[in-house]
């Protein structure tokens, strides 16, 4: 199954895994949880107790039209194919692969402040 793996601090890696729910749990250290942030059928898979665990930040899901932060992914995650009438994770396509990466491509920073949290990315400088 092809996929893109996100881990805290480096831009996203596409990768194979056979797809078992073995190699699903080892990629992110725990139990699995899937979640649906994207209008397509692409899921996010990430370790269920993450934030309870204190696995360290990752990505911010921000609201597509208002780019408002909603939800903090942490601990590595990655991406898989989730289409709906299948009930099943897939691979990826290729165009999907390719849009997610750049999607998610700046690592990001996340500091605890007096007015909040404040999340910065990771741009690279040439």
């Amino acid at each position: 199954m092809k996929i893109l793996k996100i881990e805290p601090g480096k831009p996203p890696e596409p990768m194979k895994i056979d797809g078992s729910l073995a190699s699903m749990q080892a990629l992110v250290g725990g139990t699995i949880q899937a979640i649906y942030p994207f209008p397509d059928p692409v899921a996010v898979i990430c370790n269920d107790e993450g934030k309870l665990l204190g696995l360290p930040p990752n990505r911010a899901l921000r609201h597509p039209r208002t780019g408002e932060v909603y939800d903090i992914l942490c601990g590595t995650v990655f991406l898989c194919g989730a289409p709906p009438e299948e009930g099943t994770f897939q691979s990826l396509s290729d165009a999907q692969i390719e849009r997610y990466r750049q999607a998610f491509f700046c690592p990001e920073v996340f500091f605890k402040t007096p007015a909040g949290l404040m999340i910065l990315r990771m741009e690279e400088t040439a």
